[in-house]
C-alpha cells in the first residue's frame, strides 16, 4: 500500500502527505443480504463510495446486537451485478461511527489493507494510476474518481440503494508537493525494512553518541523511530538515482533480478546465472529523494572506499545544522544509513534551527504574497544585518522576520561601523612612534595591570572579560541566540553608549598623554575583541574593520579566539554602576525640566568619603556625560546650604545630588507655564470624571470604552499630582529666594 499521486504519477512518502480538515459528505448505502428479504440489508456509511467496487468484505463489531444475526452470511455489493462478499466480525469496527458497518476496501485504504492482511481477505485495486477507475468498476471504467462518485451516487438514488447523504468534515490527504488529493493504492514498489535501522538510530541517542538540540526534539525523534513503518523508496520520476536493480527478459521480475552498481556488472552477474544470451533491463523507477539524501554524509567523501582521504578526515563530522522540519525527512535517515553502511554515527551533534516566517508568523508562500527574498533583503539592509537578525532566533523555534527587526540590526551594523571609525580616528598616527609604543605597552591579561586602570577603563575591560567567558560558553552550548544578545547588549549599552562617551574626556579634555594613551589602548583592545566575538555572525563588516586596525598581520577569520578566564574586578563594576546611576539621575532631571542640551549646570554630589573618593576622581567623565559645569561641581558629605532651592536626586543608596534650580530654569517663567498647564490638565480630568459619573455612560457604553476612559482618568490624575508637586516646589523656591 502506497500513497499515490495521480497528478505526479508517482508514489510519495508518508511524510510528504499533509492532512487537512475539509468539508465533504458521508454517504449511507444499502448492502442487501444475499438470500434475505427486502428488509434484510446493512447500511454502510462511507466518504468514498467509488471504492465499493474494490470491497472484499463487510465487517461489523462482534458485540453489536443489530447485526449479529448476519455474521457469516454474504452481502451483495451495489452496482456490481450481484457480486457477493462475506459479512465478518472484528473488534476493529467502531460501533458508534456512522452505522456501525464497515466496508473493507483493502486496495484503497491503509487500515483496510492491514485488516485484510490479518484476516486473509483478497485485495482488489479498482483505480488506474491516473485516478480513473479500471475495468473492475464495470460501466464506470475510465471515469475520473470524483466523476464516478457523483454518477454512482445518482444511480444509487435511482435504484433505491441510497439511504442519505449528510455533511461531514473530512480529513483529506494531500500531496505536499503538488497539493492534489492522494490515493492509497496497492502497488509493486521497493521497500526498506526500517525496524532494524531505527533500533540502531535510537541506541545512538540513548548511549550519548548523538545529541539533538534543542533537547525536546529527542522525544519526537524517539517517538517516530519507535513507531516507524517500512519505507517505500520507489519513485516514478524522470530524475534521481535509478534503482540499482536489473530484471531478466522473459522472467518473473519478483523472482529473478540482479542488484549491481552498473549495467556492465549486472550483465556479468546475469550471464553467470542465466547464460551468455541473457537480456536484462533496469528498473525504471528512481530512489526517493530522501533515500539518496540519506547517503550524503559518506557518499560524497569517497565511500565505499573507506581508505579515501576525505572519508578518513571528514567522516564522521561533529555538527549537523538544519531546520527542525526535516528531522524525519533527512536527519534521522542520515543517522540510520550512516550507522548501517559505515558502522558510525555520521555526526555527534544535531542543531535544529527554526523556520523563517513573515512578521505575522505565517509560512511564506507565493499565494499569500509574503515571500521575503533574501537577495532583495541584502540589498536593502545588508548581509550582516540579515545574518544577525536570523541568528537572534531560539533553537528549534520559528522566527518571525519583520522590517522592524531588520531595521534595528541595520542600525546595529551602522553603530558598529561608526564605533570603528571613532576608534580609528582617535588612535595615534603610525608615524608617532612614541605614542604608538606607549599605547602598546598597556596589557590587560593580569590582575596587576587591570587594577592599575582608571575606573571607566577597569569597568569596561572587566565587563569585556566577563562577556568573553559568557559568549564562549554559549557558543560551546550552541546557544547562538544568547551569544548574539550578549554581544549586542555589551557593545551598544556598555561600550558605545558609556565607554566611548567617557573616553572623550581622556581624548579631548584631559591634560597629559598618559590618560589619552590608556583610553586609546582600551578602545582598541575592547573593540578588536568585540569584532572577534561578532565575526561568526557578521563576517563582512567585522573583517573590513579588523583589517583597518593597525598592525593586523592576519585576517580576522583565521585569528585566534579571545582568551577566556581573564581577570575582572567586580568592585570597579559596582563603582562605575554608581557613576552611571548618578549620570542617569542628572540626565532625567535635565529632561524633566527641559534644560537645553548645551546648557551646563552646577551640582553638589553628596556621599560618604569612600564614594566621594572614586566619584570625584572621575569628575571630568561625570561632567562630560551629565553636561555639568566642571568648575561648579562640588563633592561633600552633607547637603549644601541652598538645598531647599535645588532639585534633590537620589542616585543610589548613599549617593545623592543637588542641582540648583536657578541653573536649570527661569523659575518665574516655569511657574507661569506650569500654572497654565495645570489648569488645562484639570479641565481634561474633570471632563473624564464627568463621563464616569454619568450612569447613562457607565451602564450603556461598551465595557472596553468605559475601561479606556477609566484608564485615561487614572493617568490624568497621576499627571495632575506630579505637576502640582512640581509647581508647589517651584513656588516655595520663589518665596525662599525673595
Amino acid at each position: 500500500m502506497v500513497n499515490w499521486s495521480p497528478n505526479l504519477q508517482t508514489a510519495v512518502s508518508d511524510l510528504e502527505v499533509e492532512y487537512s480538515e475539509e468539508p465533504g459528505a458521508l454517504y449511507h448505502i444499502k448492502y442487501r443480504v444475499a438470500g434475505g428479504s427486502r428488509d434484510d440489508f446493512l447500511t454502510i456509511a462511507t466518504t468514498r463510495p467509488e471504492t465499493l467496487f474494490g470491497d472484499t468484505a463487510v465487517a461489523v463489531h462482534p458485540e453489536d446486537e443489530r447485526y449479529r444475526k448476519y455474521i457469516g452470511q454474504q452481502a451483495i455489493v451495489p452496482m456490481t451485478y450481484g457480486r457477493h462478499v462475506p459479512i465478518i466480525s472484528d473488534k476493529y469496527v467502531d460501533k458508534d461511527f456512522g452505522t456501525g458497518v464497515l466496508k473493507i476496501s483493502p486496495g484503497h485504504d491503509h487500515n483496510d489493507y492491514l485488516l485484510a492482511r490479518k484476516l486473509g481477505l483478497p485485495i482488489l485495486n479498482v483505480m488506474n494510476k491516473d485516478g480513473t477507475l479500471n475495468e473492475i468498476a464495470g460501466l464506470y471504467s475510465g471515469l475520473d474518481r470524483f466523476e464516478a462518485r457523483k454518477k454512482l451516487w445518482s444511480e444509487l438514488e435511482e435504484t433505491g440503494l441510497a439511504v442519505k447523504k449528510e455533511v461531514h468534515t473530512l480529513r483529506v490527504p494531500r500531496s505536499q508537493r503538488g497539493g492534489e488529493i492522494i490515493e492509497p493504492l496497492v502497488s509493486k514498489q521497493w521497500f526498506v525494512t526500517m525496524e532494524p535501522l531505527a533500533e540502531k538510530a535510537l541506541q545512538a541517542v540513548e548511549k550519548g553518541e548523538l545529541t539533538i538540540m534543542p533537547e525536546r526534539f529527542e522525544k519526537i525523534y524517539n517517538h517516530w523511530l519507535s513507531n516507524i513503518k517500512d519505507w517505500c523508496i520507489s519513485r516514478q520520476l524522470w530524475w534521481g538515482h535509478r534503482i540499482p536493480v536489473w530484471y531478466i527478459v522473459g522472467k518473473d521480475c519478483e523472482e529473478d533480478y540482479i542488484v549491481a552498481s552498473c549495467t556492465d556488472e549486472a550483465l556479468e552477474k546475469a550471464r553467470k546465472k542465466y547464460g551468455q544470451n541473457v537480456e536484462i533491463y533496469q528498473d525504471p523507477d528512481v530512489l526517493d529523494t530522501w533515500f539518496s539524501s540519506a547517503l550524503w554524509p559518506f557518499s560524497t567523501l569517497g565511500w565505499p572506499d573507506v581508505s579515501a582521504k576525505d572519508f578518513k578526515e571528514f567522516y564522521p563530522t561533529s555538527v549537523l545544522e538544519t531546520g527542525h522540519d526535516i528531522l524525519f525527512f533527512w536527519v534521522a535517515r542520515m543517522v540510520m544509513m550512516g550507522i548501517e553502511f559505515t558502522g558510525k554515527v555520521p555526526f555527534s551533534n544535531i542543531y535544529l534551527h527554526g523556520l523563517i516566517r513573515d512578521s505575522q508568523g505565517r509560512k511564506m508562500s507565493k499565494t499569500l504574497g509574503n515571500v521575503i527574498d533574501p537577495l532583495d533583503t541584502i540589498k536593502e539592509y545588508g548581509t550582516d544585518a540579515l545574518r544577525f537578525s536570523l541568528s537572534l532566533g531560539t533553537p528549534g523555534q520559528d522566527l518571525n522576520l519583520s522590517t522592524e527587526r531588520l531595521n534595528s540590526n541595520k542600525a546595529f551594523t551602522n553603530k558598529l561601523w561608526n564605533a570603528g571609525k571613532f576608534v580609528l580616528q582617535n588612535l595615534p598616527p603610525q608615524s608617532d612612534l612614541s605614542a604608538c609604543k606607549a599605547m602598546q605597552e598597556f596589557k590587560f591579561d593580569t590582575e596587576e595591570s587591570l587594577f592599575k586602570l582608571p575606573l571607566p577603563e577597569c569597568w569596561v575591560v572587566s565587563k569585556l572579560h566577563m562577556l568573553i567567558d559568557a559568549v564562549t560558553t554559549s557558543y560551546d552550548k550552541f546557544f547562538f541566540g544568547d551569544v548574539a544578545r550578549e554581544i549586542y547588549d555589551f557593545f551598544w549599552a556598555d561600550f558605545a553608549d558609556w565607554y566611548i562617551e567617557a573616553s572623550k574626556s581622556r581624548l579631548y579634555q584631559s591634560g597629559g598623554d598618559s590618560t589619552a594613551s590608556v583610553a586609546q589602548a582600551v578602545l582598541l583592545y575592547v573593540f578588536e575583541n568585540i569584532l572577534k566575538l561578532l565575526h561568526p555572525f557578521m563576517p563582512f563588516v567585522t573583517e573590513e574593520l579588523w583589517q583597518s586596525l593597525p598592525n593586523r598581520e592576519e585576517a580576522l577569520i583565521v585569528s585566534a579566539w579571545p582568551v577566556t578566564s581573564l581577570p575582572r574586578q567586580t568592585d570597579s563594576i559596582k563603582k562605575f554602576e554608581n557613576l552611571q546611576a548618578l549620570t542617569r539621575a542628572i540626565r532625567n532631571a535635565r529632561a524633566e525640566y527641559s534644560v537645553e542640551p548645551a546648557r551646563r549646570i552646577s551640582a553638589s554630589i553628596v556621599a560618604n568619603s569612600e564614594v566621594i573618593q572614586y566619584i570625584s576622581k572621575e569628575r571630568e567623565v561625570l561632567a562630560l556625560l551629565s553636561r555639568l559645569d566642571l568648575q561648579n561641581v562640588s563633592f561633600t558629605q552633607s547637603p549644601p546650604g541652598d538645598a531647599n532651592q535645588s532639585v534633590h536626586l537620589v542616585a543610589s543608596e548613599g549617593l545623592e545630588a543637588y542641582l540648583p534650580l536657578a541653573d536649570m530654569v527661569d523659575i518665574s517663567s516655569e511657574v507661569e507655564r506650569l500654572s497654565k498647564r495645570l489648569a488645562k490638565m484639570q479641565t481634561e480630568y474633570d471632563g473624564l470624571m464627568a463621563r464616569l459619573s454619568s450612569p447613562s455612560f457607565v451602564e450603556k457604553a461598551p465595557e472596553d470604552i468605559v475601561r479606556g476612559v477609566q484608564e485615561k482618568a487614572a493617568e490624568a490624575e497621576e499627571k495632575l499630582t506630579l505637576t502640582r508637586n512640581r509647581l508647589s516646589f517651584l513656588q516655595s523656591t520663589v518665596m525662599v529666594s525673595n
